[in-house]
């Protein structure tokens, strides 16, 4: 863990090499959680675990703004980072779906109105969890590391610095605003 925690430092300031190493420690895990993040959204066949984690990976090293710290602080960002892949590759199929410039036509049926595609379903999540975060920005913190990094609510309330009662609790609240705004 030491170890893990000086690579991702080094990385984080610039150390190509160190991010390398600090990948190929993680690279597991972070299959193991993009794997858990497109199990959701099967539909979504173009985008694989193993995609989504070089995407992911291409985003995190680098990036100044990614936070120094452990394991549990890294995965809390890579579930952020993930959420962003997730989001702009559904947003880019829904555009190529809807013909990206070409002209739309709208089928005016019943069954359309009960149809509906999968990547809206995600940009319906991501944009009721902007919402959230307007409100409260730590429930969304929650939701973001509990729903995209698969963070448990240890993990969460070490990565917070709050008890674990207290991610437990407004875990249930942002599921009730999530639910609601869905």
């Amino acid at each position: 863990m030491a170890e893990l925690t000086r690579l991702l430092g080094a990385a984080q300031q610039g150390d190509v090499e160190a991010a390398g190493k600090a990948f190929s420690l993680l690279y597991e895990d972070l299959r193991r959680l993009a794997r858990s993040r497109l199990h959701r959204h099967q539909s979504m066949t173009l985008l694989n675990t193993t995609a989504l984690v070089h995407e992911s990976y291409l985003k995190l090293v680098g990036n100044e703004s990614a936070p120094a710290g452990d394991r549990n602080h890294f995965f809390a960002y890579a579930a952020t980072v993930m959420r962003s892949v997730i989001v702009d590759f559904a947003r880019a199929r829904l555009a190529q779906s809807r013909g990206a410039g070409a002209e739309h036509l709208v089928l005016d049926t019943a069954l359309s109105e009960h149809l509906s595609a999968p990547e809206s379903d995600v940009l319906r999540v991501h944009e009721a969890l902007d919402v959230l975060a307007q409100v409260d920005k730590s429930l969304a913190q929650i939701v973001e590391m509990r729903y995209f990094g698969g963070l448990s609510e240890l993990e969460i309330a070490q990565v917070l610095g709050i008890s674990e009662r207290t991610v437990r609790r407004n875990w249930e609240k942002a599921r009730l605003l999530l639910a609601a705004a869905l």
